[in-house]
């Protein structure tokens, strides 16, 4: 198991009923997922709403996470944007918080070339007190860093993981630790010895993904079974599903930020079917 762990979930960042950071809840949900198989969190990743975050609103939650931690429990922040200069900041700031580790999207929407991200990720390694986990999920930034760039970014100082969202290009990279970036493909990043997922489905089925790791010989045999979880989760833009998830399951994780939305009505009797199917949801509907 790497330092930072082998289930990290890559939690959401509730919201009250204003639209504010929901602080009381967001304590409430971690120290939940300590206790039901998460080894560390991902803070104000793409899953935790980053994107409709203040700097304020983001550093903060980022230190509420550190001064909260679940003993034991590793804290990553995500600092990654498309402006280098605020990728320095954020990390800078976050490796004062006390973070274990950050975690940084290549840039996005600007779709910078090879040497343009080797000159970023040089930037903010330099500038970062913590190690720094690379975050490649072309689905999202319109720019992919195939398995020769990774290589050649693992020699950067500073540099020692990546969050590999590009499942056709999943492999082990010298000087990198290697974590699965889809729910989906947790089970073959540990078959290949990686070092673990930066996952969503564990919000909800923690305890189960948990034992992928600690029972190898039904790891593929627990995979198959969480496949619905998986597709259920993302069949709309996340976390929608997944925060309409843990509200139906009593934990408090409250709306989305435009231009995200909640779950319809459709959406969220799907999540309740899967929930109802999973014995994780009982009794009368929320």
């Amino acid at each position: 198991m790497s330092a930072l762990g082998t289930v990290l979930t890559a939690i959401v960042t509730p919201f009250d009923e204003q639209g504010k950071v929901n602080e009381e809840s967001f304590v409430a949900l971690m120290h939940h997922l300590a206790e039901n198989g998460s080894d560390g969190f991902v803070v104000a990743g793409t899953t935790g709403e980053a994107s409709t975050l203040t700097d304020e609103e983001q550093l903060a939650l980022i230190a509420l996470a550190v001064a909260e931690r679940p003993p034991g429990k590793s804290i990553i922040a995500g600092t990654g944007t498309n402006d280098t200069r605020e990728v320095i900041h954020l990390t800078e700031r976050a490796g004062e918080s006390g973070v274990d580790a950050v975690l940084v999207v290549t840039p996005y929407y600007n779709k910078p070339s090879r040497l343009g991200l080797k000159r970023h990720y040089e930037a903010v390694a330099a500038a970062s007190s913590v190690p720094v986990l690379l975050y490649n999920v072309p689905g999202r930034t319109a720019t992919n860093m195939g398995p020769d760039l990774l290589a050649e970014l693992a020699q950067i100082e500073g540099i020692e993981g990546v969050k590999q969202a590009n499942g056709e290009e999943l492999q082990l990279i010298d000087g990198l630790d290697l974590y699965a970036g889809d729910d989906g493909t947790f089970a073959r990043t540990l078959d290949m010895g990686g070092a673990g997922g930066i996952l969503v489905a564990s919000h909800v089925v923690g305890n189960e993904m948990r034992r992928m790791v600690d029972e190898p010989g039904r790891r593929a045999e627990i995979d198959a079974s969480l496949r619905d979880v998986y597709e259920t989760l993302f069949m709309t833009s996340s976390p929608t599903c997944t925060k309409a998830a843990l509200n139906l399951l009593g934990l408090d994780a409250g709306g989305l930020r435009l231009p995200l939305v909640e779950a319809s009505t459709e959406e969220t009797a799907v999540v309740r079917e899967m929930l109802e199917r999973h014995g994780l949801l009982t009794g009368t509907p929320a």
